[in-house]
């Protein structure tokens, strides 16, 4: 028996590992599954419709599937049409990436709204604040980037990926290209 979970826990584990992220809200840095609303009264009928189509196994399909489209085949009109067909633009991980769709399209007004509307949703959304200080960069707004950075450092740490990715762009001259 103890042979037999010898070979069971290894394989369990690997198999649970390659089956795919699981929810989670570490630093609410984004991922490639939305992080559960913020806690609020779970009598309101927000609340509740809100935290049960996070955990439908539906959402999370069609969240990966847009997740897919932005970051693997950059299609980044294609990902808005995927996440605004959710109908859950008030989700900060689907904000934040409608947002970064539309920051990677060169339309930075529609960019700033789903930004703004991730941090209305959680405004410790670190990837969010990642993002939108990438953003400010790219508007030559380096004051407001390095707010976003202090924040990120705050939240998530100086070894956060999204710290460090914020600090290179940062870290660059003025007009330079940015390559994240």
């Amino acid at each position: 028996m103890r042979r037999l979970s010898m070979l069971l826990v290894p394989g369990l584990v690997s198999m649970t590992l390659a089956a795919g992220p699981v929810l989670t809200s570490a630093y609410a840095a984004g991922s490639d599954d939305p992080s559960p609303p913020p806690k609020s009264d779970s009598s309101s009928k927000k609340s509740k419709k809100k935290s049960s189509s996070i955990s439908d196994p539906k959402f999370l399909a069609a969240y990966r599937t847009a997740y897919t489209t932005i970051y693997d085949r950059h299609d980044y009109t294609g990902a808005i049409d995927q996440l605004k067909s959710l109908k859950r633009q008030d989700v900060a991980d689907v904000a934040n990436l409608i947002g970064y769709s539309y920051r990677k399209l060169g339309d930075y007004q529609q960019s700033k709204i789903y930004y703004e509307l991730a941090l209305k949703d959680d405004p410790n959304h670190v990837r969010t604040w990642q993002y939108y200080g990438l953003w400010q960069l790219e508007q030559g707004n380096r004051e407001q980037a390095q707010y976003h950075l202090n924040k990120i450092a705050s939240l998530a740490g100086t070894d956060s990926t999204e710290y460090r990715s914020l600090a290179a762009a940062l870290d660059k001259p003025t007009g330079a290209t940015l390559v994240y």
